[in-house]
């Protein structure tokens, strides 16, 4: 996903902040870096933790971690949280181990330092190369446009350096991979040699048996959910390759991951590699004439003849698949909000084509069809029945909402009332916030006038650092209740002007469903159970109006 700019240009501002500075610990490690323990995220951090000791004027506010991050871009994950944090007036001071963590790209390491802390008054700190942008005599600062040169040029050197060694690898015939592919694991003794894995290879071969005698993607993928066979994401974490939760998809074969399999020339003990390139940092399809194949690099799990035979058989499927003539759906009035009540699966909307009539829809359930026949009983109903069945509960629903809302409005002395509280508590809290920060803020001025003592002014630091934070939640807590207050009349035309527009039409068109309904679940016996989107907006205006 592509980051957001944040380059805009605004009027150089003077960095003049009072102390303590709220620092933001920034620590980046990147693949290359992971094998050289000297700048581990352990060293940096013992680093930055140690000049925070030595600086009593800066207090940590959050260590942001990028690990596993190229520095030649800024669309880290860490980076752009602590970005966020700088822009929500959280951090006023960022220290890293080294330039070279901040960033490898001259550029937008050179904006960041120069340009876009300085426009929101952030210091910034460079333990090892003794860089502070808060200290105007820093002799280190002359350097600093050549220090990201040498830095980038590094992280280019590097980067080609990689990509040259992995494309000899290949063409030596060795996997490359992170993680082996189903059926096969890597050896103990050499991460670049794929072994069979006789468990899953069982299951590859039945795959490609059941592909050769002419099952279809769908059949296969049921087959394998109804034999329990476990899907590769599964397999592989239960074998402790796939440790994170996001790489697991959710335990049921897909046509599209037996498509993978059945097609993955791999299986027949060749390697065929760098079908893929990385271009403006996205991974996209590489020239045919630029993979790298070597055969008989591995034991084969099937032979080339069937291989060949099944890829036969399922391109003839697909060419059978594109010359369906398929005249052009209407548009789905409920699309992604339509549940099977039983097994919680999205509904797939269907059309029955009629000779003589109209052409009518369908909702159904998958489940049963696709990935176990003993999965869900299904469930099946025809649109025009189920926004029948819609209209009526969506009726009933507006009215009960717009009665309460009526009974809680009635009363405009007390909305009024309850607003003036609000906005009282409002001024008080924000007064507070204001006085709480100065006197933060002139701690260390204190200190350093020697008016208190060090362990004064730690205790009193803590002491109104807390306070501070207890105050800024009260704050957004109060600014969130009187905008939920001042939504409510809004709310309740809006809904009423709905209300009197589906009395009258009688029709549900796209835009009042997306409007006003949430999820649509659909049991067997086509009873229906509806969550309406402006049930929760009344529901948080009777929590703030409550006494």
């Amino acid at each position: 996903m592509a980051r957001k700019s944040r380059k805009i240009p605004v009027e150089d501002t003077p960095q003049s902040v009072c102390g303590p500075y709220k620092a933001a610990l920034y620590i980046r490690l990147s693949v290359e870096d992971k094998h050289t323990g000297s700048i581990s995220i352990e060293t940096q951090q013992m680093i930055l933790n140690s000049f925070l000791e030595r600086t009593p004027d800066i207090v940590l506010y959050d260590t942001y971690i990028d690990n596993g991050a190229t520095g030649t871009n800024f669309d880290r994950p860490g980076f752009q949280r602590m970005l966020s944090d700088i822009e929500a007036g959280k951090v006023n001071c960022v220290i890293v181990k080294d330039l070279s963590r901040l960033g490898r790209n001259t550029i937008d390491t050179g904006y960041y330092i120069e340009q876009y802390f300085r426009e929101h008054h952030v210091r910034f700190i460079s333990v090892n190369e003794s860089f502070d942008t808060s200290d105007p005599e820093s002799s280190a600062g002359i350097y600093l446009p050549l220090r990201n040169m040498i830095n980038e040029a590094y992280a280019l050197d590097i980067g080609r350096k990689i990509k040259a060694q992995q494309r000899q690898a290949m063409k030596d015939g060795k996997f490359v991979g992170a993680r082996a592919p189903y059926g096969y694991k890597k050896a103990q003794n050499d991460c670049h040699q794929l072994i069979v894995d006789p468990d899953a290879a069982q299951v590859v071969r039945q795959m490609f048996q059941w592909a050769s005698e002419g099952a279809g993607l769908n059949t296969i993928a049921r087959r394998l959910n109804e034999a329990g066979c476990q899907t590769p994401s599964h397999y592989k974490r239960d074998s402790g390759i796939i440790t994170h939760d996001k790489l697991v998809g959710n335990g049921d074969w897909q046509t599209r991951s037996v498509a993978k399999i059945l097609h993955s020339p791999i299986y027949t003990g060749d390697l065929v590699q760098g079908c893929t390139k990385t271009v403006d940092h996205r991974q996209v399809q590489a020239n045919p004439n630029d993979w790298i194949v070597v055969q008989g690099t591995h034991e084969a799990i099937v032979s080339h003849e069937q291989y060949e035979a099944v890829q036969i058989l399922l391109a003839e499927a697909a060419q059978s698949s594109r010359e369906k003539k398929i005249d052009a759906y209407s548009a789905n009035p409920l699309k992604g909000k339509v549940f099977c009540g039983c097994c919680g699966g999205h509904l797939h909307r269907r059309r029955n084509s009629r000779k003589t009539t109209a052409d009518v829809y369908m909702y159904y359930c998958l489940t049963k069809s696709r990935v176990n026949r003993s999965a869900c009983p299904g469930v099946l109903i025809f649109e025009e029945k189920l926004l029948s069945m819609l209209l009526d509960v969506l009726l009933e629903a507006m009215e009960a909402i717009l009665g309460q809302y009526a009974l809680l409005l009635e009363d405009d002395s007390a909305l009024d009332l309850k607003k003036a509280g609000l906005k009282d508590e409002l001024t008080r809290c924000n007064s507070d916030l204001k006085r709480s920060r100065d006197i933060v803020g002139g701690l260390y001025e204190n200190l350093v006038k020697g008016i208190i003592s060090n362990s004064e002014y730690l205790e009193m630091r803590s002491t109104y650092g807390a306070k501070v934070a207890r105050l800024e939640v009260e704050q957004q807590r109060l600014e969130k209740e009187l905008r939920t207050l001042e939504m409510q009349v809004t709310n309740y035309s809006r809904l009423a002007k709905d209300a009197a527009e589906v009395k009258a039409n009688r029709q549900l068109t796209v835009e009042l469903l997306n409007r006003l309904v949430e999820r649509v679940d659909i049991w067997p016996d086509k009873h229906i159970q509806v969550k309406f989107l402006f049930e929760s907006e009344f529901a948080q205006c009777s929590e703030v109006l409550k006494p």
